[in-house]
């Protein structure tokens, strides 16, 4: 991976992170800021994982192709569930706060994971 994109999958992360516990601090906000902390979060992953526009085209593609218990690739059928996640959250009118914080906790969590994995840098809390 290059310094370019391990910055920018570190740098997803952190600002998932913060958009979370922002979301945490303002209650009134924290729709958007949930949904917000879940995309960048997936942006973190994507950019760990090679060319973002690349990857996403690839996840798109097959989210619309197959139902995620069709998909027999471990790695791009969980692509594809967060995909569902990020869609889902940006569909909903009124996000059951508790919930949507949860999943993106979640999230946030496997991200961190995964990022921290394939760039061999260790990730802070």
């Amino acid at each position: 991976m290059d310094q370019y994109r391990k910055g920018w999958a570190l740098r997803y992360l952190r600002e998932a992170k913060a958009e979370l516990e922002a979301a945490r601090k303002m209650p009134y906000m924290a729709p958007s800021l949930v949904l917000e902390a879940v995309r960048k979060a997936r942006n973190a992953i994507y950019y760990s994982l090679g060319e973002p526009a690349f990857v996403e085209i690839v996840v798109r593609e097959t989210a619309e192709k197959a139902l995620p218990q069709m998909i027999s690739d471990p790695v791009l059928k969980c692509l594809v569930e967060i995909e569902g996640i990020v869609l889902q959250l940006s569909q909903l009118e009124e996000v059951d706060g508790e919930r949507a914080m949860k999943q993106a906790d979640t999230l946030i969590q496997l991200a961190s994971d995964i990022v921290e994995t394939l760039t061999e840098e260790k990730i802070e809390d």
